[in-house]
């Protein structure tokens, strides 16, 4: 992989990443279209990935801050210390994805892009569902509860198949869920930096010890990184937005057509 596929590759992982469009498939399409889907993309996918949880942290740095602060500076229970409780609660099923089924799912990366039009088809299905859905019931909503934030939780644990995307998933279930859209969308991305950065640190220990060997070089993971970094804190911002006004279904139609591109070009 060269410096400037990897700053494809990063565009497009940080663009895509917030969007609820999937990254992971984006990477798989774009790493086809480049010829590099040969070349250790787990490595690659966990920078990137890296980059945009932290692209997370500045966009959304005073929510953190003050969940920190209020988690941490006293001993009473709060808004705070529920909120976070809440956000644990939710990455128990991820949690046993990965203890208990890491190796299973790695292995559907790097397989052709079947799976990933197919799980990009059921991500526009999702996304159309939930807009369908809450316009027509047209219900306020709630703040996330500990069950929705189980159920949202178990959502994301099957969106790390490649093509299913984790933000279009968590959100589409939190409004099928009855939790309002303003709401929605920060619990999304709230949860997953823990997992992301931890599964990161992990597997950046592993290179340092050399456990985990990787073809593609400093330089493109670096500049992979900045590209997903840089993009990621704009589409973390415009899909809080977007969110805030309800417009998934042109996301779930961009999902159609680029799902049904993805296993034309998979069967051909």
């Amino acid at each position: 992989m060269t410096w400037w596929e990897a700053l494809i590759l990063g565009i497009i992982q940080g663009l895509t990443e917030f969007l609820p469009v999937s990254s992971s498939g984006h990477l798989e399409i774009g790493q086809a279209l480049l010829g590099t889907a040969g070349e250790e993309n787990l490595t690659f996918a966990i920078v990137v990935h890296a980059a945009t949880v932290l692209s997370t942290l500045v966009i959304l740095w005073h929510e953190v801050a003050h969940l920190f602060k209020g988690t941490f500076t006293t001993i009473k229970w709060n808004q705070e210390k529920d909120y976070v409780a809440k956000i644990l609660v939710s990455m128990i099923p991820v949690f046993i994805i990965g203890m208990f089924f890491k190796d299973q799912v790695e292995g559907l990366f790097g397989h052709g892009l079947l799976i990933v039009g197919i799980c990009l088809i059921i991500t526009a299905f999702l996304l159309w569902l939930s807009e369908f859905l809450t316009k027509r019931i047209n219900r306020q909503g709630h703040e996330v509860t500990y069950r929705d934030a189980i159920i949202i939780g178990c959502a994301q644990a099957i969106a790390v198949l490649p093509g299913l995307s984790r933000s279009g998933t968590t959100i589409a279930t939190g409004l099928l869920c009855g939790v309002k859209k303003e709401s929605v969308a920060q619990f999304s991305f709230l949860m997953v930096l823990i997992p992301i950065l931890g599964e990161a640190f992990l597997d950046f220990l592993d290179l340092l010890q050399g456990e985990m060997t990787t073809s593609i070089g400093w330089l493109p993971l670096l500049v992979g990184f900045i590209a997903a970094f840089t993009t990621g804190c704009f589409a973390c911002r415009f899909m809080i937005n977007i969110v805030r006004k309800q417009k998934l279904i042109y996301f779930a139609i961009y999902c159609l057509c680029v799902g049904t591109f993805a296993i034309i070009y998979g069967l051909c």
